[in-house]
């Protein structure tokens, strides 16, 4: 157990109708919680550190005790942006750890193999994310007209967790934070610095939980 899992769930659920979606009930846990459980059965995971809101910490940490979480290490308030909350993560990481994990908390159905998967793949190329092949066709398009059309076969839809060795990552931010540069996709960092990212392929399942739609599709797919 060499990797620390970063939890992000500090958002304000605007699409959720006022609900913070890591609180709300999935099977017989929270969001949250089914989320923590997918990393406390991961092998590679030594400890979970939650970013979220102040006022959440408290039924985190509840549910946590409640459904039997013992990595989790502990829980930190979340910044301005999800740049900032994953710093804030950051400065709660034990020392000896060798490689980071960055999740959105509200992605509670990832499977603790394609976790396994993802780091395994990151241990060889120094980082790499989870994503599956986009079905669709794309378009480019610039002032309401379509300007190109990528082929299909290289685009990906990005999901997490991504993970990479924690001094790379730390060369990202540092990076990031020295020319004042804010992403919303943890591969920018590294990318920025000339890391090589690994396309870890996973499954369509792992949905990021954003509309009252979502809840209940997740809802479906845990009783399959």
């Amino acid at each position: 157990m060499d990797t620390s899992a970063i939890i992000v769930c500090a958002g304000n659920s605007t699409r959720m109708q006022g609900k913070n979606k890591i609180l709300l009930p999935l099977g017989d846990k929270l969001v949250i919680g089914v989320t923590m459980t997918a990393f406390q059965n991961s092998e590679s995971i030594k400890e979970i550190i939650i970013v979220a809101r102040q006022q959440d910490i408290p039924e985190i940490k509840a549910e946590a005790e409640r459904i039997g979480i013992t990595k989790l290490a502990s829980c930190t308030e979340g910044g301005a942006t999800r740049q900032e909350s994953v710093m804030n993560g950051l400065k709660c990481v034990s020392k000896d750890t060798k490689l980071i994990a960055v999740h959105d908390g509200a992605r509670p159905l990832v499977k603790p193999e394609h976790i396994e998967k993802t780091i395994k793949d990151a241990r060889v190329f120094g980082g790499a994310t989870l994503g599956v092949p986009v079905k669709d066709t794309i378009k480019v398009v610039e002032d309401g007209l379509i300007t190109d059309t990528p082929p299909r076969s290289s685009l990906y839809i990005t999901q997490t967790p991504q993970v990479f060795k924690k001094h790379l990552y730390f060369e990202g931010v540092d990076f990031a934070l020295e020319h004042g540069l804010d992403f919303t996709d943890d591969c920018q960092l590294v990318e920025a610095v000339g890391g090589k990212i690994c396309m870890t392929v996973g499954d369509y399942t792992n949905i990021k939980i954003t509309t009252p739609e979502d809840i209940r599709l997740a809802e479906v797919m845990t009783e399959v």
